[in-house]
């Protein structure tokens, strides 16, 4: 299947389509003229996203830990980067309208969210390669089998058992602390990249409510609250990342 097949099977790109049809009809527009705009901002849509991908691919990875193929993390990413997507082409289409023009505005933050999701995502990947090296399941049994040795052990045999078990206990804490550090990046994935599918249904929303009423009348505040709602999920995943940083480093 062509990149520009997915697409069209886009569900933004058929919203935006819909949307874009739905405004003209709204503004007295013969039935056959809103289907064609439908269908052409639909192509248009899709045509774009193609090309941007395309474009993406040929360019050299951003900086930062790569993201393992097939992971929980790529999966949540990929999803925040389609939002990512389909804003920056209704974006876009916004550009030169009174309002809407702030929608347009938001693409840097867009961006930025998008960038510090990615290097999340590799710092999941991180965590997640360096899970796969401890087997719980064992430090466990090898705790309780000297743990149950310790109790009958001589003396001049119970220092080594006791440093032994330290041991073990050191592995079971990396382990935990590396466990958790990737649960909260996942969640934090998952959250961001909903958000920004989020932020897309509503920046649709408003660009229909402006067309339809013909002026600002309760899209400045739907604007101001989807502007807020954005820079707070920025903000909140940055802190994220510097907290990642604090829980992996030495």
């Amino acid at each position: 299947m062509s990149r520009f097949t997915e697409e069209l099977r886009d569900p933004w790109a058929l919203l935006l389509g819909a949307t874009a049809a739905g405004a003209a009809w709204a503004v007295d527009v013969h039935p056959a003229g809103a289907a064609v705009a439908g269908v052409a901002v639909w192509l248009t849509k899709a045509f774009a996203s193609a090309w941007q991908s395309t474009g993406d691919e040929s360019r050299p990875e951003p900086q930062g830990p790569p993201v393992a193929r097939g992971s929980a993390e790529e999966a949540w990413l990929r999803r925040a980067e389609r939002a990512a997507g389909s804003f920056a082409d209704l974006a876009g289409s916004m550009r030169g309208q009174i309002l809407l023009d702030r929608i347009a505005d938001m693409r840097p933050q867009v961006d930025d969210t998008v960038g510090t999701l990615r290097r999340l995502a590799g710092h999941a990947s991180v965590t997640g390669s360096a899970l796969a090296r401890f087997d719980p399941r064992f430090l466990d049994q090898e705790r309780a089998r000297l743990t149950q040795a310790r109790r009958t052990a001589r003396q001049e045999v119970a220092g080594e058992l006791d440093r032994s078990i330290a041991a073990l206990d050191a592995q079971r804490e990396v382990y935990g602390r590396l466990s958790g550090a990737r649960e909260r990046v996942l969640a934090r994935l998952e959250s961001g990249a909903i958000s920004l599918e989020g932020l897309v249904a509503r920046a649709v929303e408003i660009s229909a409510m402006t067309a339809t009423s013909g002026g600002a009348d309760g899209g400045g505040q739907a604007l101001h609250d989807l502007t807020t709602e954005l820079e707070l999920t920025r903000q909140s995943l940055h802190e994220v990342e510097e907290a990642t940083r604090r829980d992996l480093g030495p």
